[in-house]
């Protein structure tokens, strides 16, 4: 995150809270609320920052989105990498894929739902920028799930048959879905079964 704005407006001056807990705080809220849906006063008492402090860090409510959605965003990449570093076919790093958005839809966190779903979809009409971002971010992972299609393709472990592109974006219109689904409690159980039959379009 290029937080210069705020360092140029704040010389010389300590921090006085700490902006990756408050940002976690953020996420939890937009994701949970929705960005319409939350209000400053909300963020400040889930922030646990005053007023002044959050104005003079951010300029707005949407200022503290923006930070809040790109936090988010690195910390899901951070951790999906993390799943990823043992993977050795390409079949298996879609699985853990698959496997890493089926879970962020059970529980608590699936219940909470997606930051970039739920709060950031609700901007992608009226706010360029954030429609950029959002854009940007799927046609990445889209990339990189026919990647690694291409891969599984070239180690054997997935069939020559599929077509890269076209099952790409069916798998992310998958991980989208199942983080919606997630919203409920009900289809909890069905979280990882469904995750095991989106894969067999690569068999």
């Amino acid at each position: 995150m290029n937080f210069g704005s705020i360092s140029n407006r704040r010389v010389g001056r300590p921090r006085e809270f700490d902006m990756n807990q408050a940002l976690d705080a953020a996420i939890r809220i937009f994701s949970e609320k929705g960005y319409h849906g939350t209000s400053i006063a909300e963020l400040k008492t889930e922030m646990g920052l005053t007023a002044g402090s959050i104005y003079k860090a951010f300029r707005d409510k949407r200022d503290v989105f923006v930070a809040a959605y790109d936090r988010y965003k690195q910390i899901r990449a951070d951790l999906l990498d993390q799943a990823l570093s043992s993977a050795s076919t390409g079949r298996e790093k879609i699985a853990r894929v698959v496997g890493f958005y089926a879970m962020s839809a059970c529980g608590e966190t699936g219940r909470r739902g997606c930051l970039a779903i739920g709060a950031a979809v609700e901007l992608v009409l009226s706010d360029a920028e954030i429609a950029d971002r959002v854009g940007g971010h799927n046609r990445k992972l889209v990339a990189r799930l026919e990647g690694f299609i291409r891969d599984g393709q070239l180690d054997g472990s997935i069939r020559q048959d599929v077509d890269p592109a076209a099952t790409a974006l069916a798998l992310f219109s998958y991980l989208q879905g199942v983080r919606i689904a997630g919203k409920t409690a009900e289809l909890e159980s069905q979280m990882l079964p469904s995750a095991e039959a989106v894969l067999r379009i690569l068999d």
